[in-house]
């Protein structure tokens, strides 16, 4: 092989980074087939270099010092995945001012600082790929940057977050509570100790902010994404969509509208044949709708070390390849040159049907009440749903809506909080026919 080795070093060692270290050793012959080159990792920097990790180290040189390694001049290119903000951030900040390119996993990073480090790269002459950030294994980052960039945009739904999928499965395939589910998912290695960042909904959100990003061309903080997870969902709301031919997922939503872009990561009902329907466990999928391009679908495993790694590999090879030609920035990070002016729209003004399920004391007169108070805010209902009556006071009343203002929505329900009948909080779930 007559080219010369492209050295790589690798910046943490954790779960997905001894997954990186595993494909090379066991793919390096194929890898350095399909690029022509020898691909070689050379470095490795962690702050834990004793433990264990079934992984024969001897090739590598090893220090805890990352400055030591980014500083090497021998290596070209820098893989990020230690996770988090602070350190990451300097870490890739610093290879990409000294003109070293950069393959980083790291969706935190990226949904908070991506601008500041898509400027530092286009400054300096560098790369910065990120493909494993969203939905593990699956390019649906690269089928946005460049399959699709003849096409515009219309919308992004995706199911990315496997946890949250998997137990949303499991209270529908087993009629469980979400508390037993989620536990379910801890034994399975599925959840974290501390499942909040996924549950919540903040993961997601994370990772949508970077597919907003590259399928519209704006800057969101996921922060600024109005976003809910599925602490709330119960059994019995499972049950009833069952009932209309639905199923709830952990949506992140996308879409192209009236001079903005509107976004939301939701517990949503979809219907249960759609494509997104039929994802379950704790697989991930996303589906972007162009303009001329209709409906296409990337599906596949969104985490673990292997599918991961996969991916953070094809970025490697990609970079490395660019490398031995002396080409950089040959596309920029976002598929853009510049960010476009188009306002995130606030939530209040988003319109859509929604599922209500209200907690009401089971007397005469009651439904007209909730009627009433959604009516003179201009909502109108389009079906109410009843299971079998329940041996209690307080009865489950379902009603599925029309389209209506969230501004409105909301005010009707606080209205409806305020009835004597009305003895809990009322369960919301936006509804999304059109996939």
């Amino acid at each position: 092989m007559p080219d010369r080795p492209v050295r790589i070093g690798l910046v943490g060692l954790g779960t997905i980074g001894s997954g990186v270290v595993r494909l090379l050793q066991e793919h390096q012959e194929r890898i350095d087939e399909r690029l022509g080159f020898p691909l070689r990792l050379a470095r490795i920097a962690d702050i834990d270099l004793e433990r264990d990790r079934s992984l024969s180290l001897d090739a590598y040189a090893l220090t805890r010092d990352w400055h030591e390694l980014v500083a090497d001049p021998e290596i070209e290119l820098i893989i990020e995945l230690i996770g988090g903000s602070d350190v990451a951030r300097s870490v890739v900040l610093a290879a990409l001012e000294s003109g070293k390119s950069v393959v980083t996993a790291n969706k935190a990073l990226l949904a908070h600082h991506g601008q500041e480090i898509y400027a530092c790269a286009e400054a300096h002459g560098s790369d910065i790929a990120f493909e494993a950030s969203v939905g593990g294994t699956i390019p649906v980052l690269r089928a946005l940057r460049e399959g699709l960039c003849a096409d515009r945009i219309q919308a992004v739904h995706g199911i990315v977050n496997g946890t949250c999928n998997f137990i949303l499965s499991e209270m529908e395939q087993r009629g469980d509570s979400y508390a037993a589910c989620l536990r379910r998912a801890q034994d399975l290695g599925l959840a974290e100790a501390d499942p909040s960042f996924d549950v919540n909904g903040m993961d997601s959100a994370h990772k949508l902010s970077i597919l907003i990003g590259l399928a519209f061309g704006i800057g969101v903080l996921p922060e600024a994404i109005p976003t809910e997870g599925i602490e709330h969902v119960a059994p019995l709301d499972i049950e009833y969509a069952d009932r209309i031919g639905f199923r709830i997922k952990l949506l992140a939503i996308a879409k192209e509208r009236d001079g903005g872009v509107e976004a939301w990561v939701n517990p949503t009902m979809i219907p249960g044949e759609s494509v997104l329907g039929r994802v379950d466990g704790s697989m991930n999928a996303v589906e972007v709708r162009g303009c001329m391009s209709g409906p296409t679908l990337y599906y596949g495993a969104g985490a673990g070390p292997l599918p991961t790694a996969s991916a953070v590999v094809a970025d490697l090879m990609e970079l490395a390849r660019g490398c031995q030609r002396g080409v950089k920035h040959r596309v920029p990070p976002l598929g853009i040159p510049q960010l476009r002016d188009l306002p995130l729209r606030r939530k209040e003004d988003l319109e859509g049907e929604y599922y209500l399920r209200f907690t009401a004391l089971d007397r005469p007169g009651v439904l007209s009440r909730i009627a009433g108070a959604l009516g003179g805010r201009g909502i109108s209902i389009a079906s109410v749903l009843q299971l079998e009556r329940h041996a209690s006071e307080a009865v489950p009343v379902v009603m599925m809506t029309h389209l209506a203002k969230e501004a409105a929505l909301r005010a009707a329900l606080a209205e409806t909080a305020r009835l004597g009948d009305v003895t809990a909080p009322t369960q919301v779930i936006p509804v999304e026919r059109e996939l």
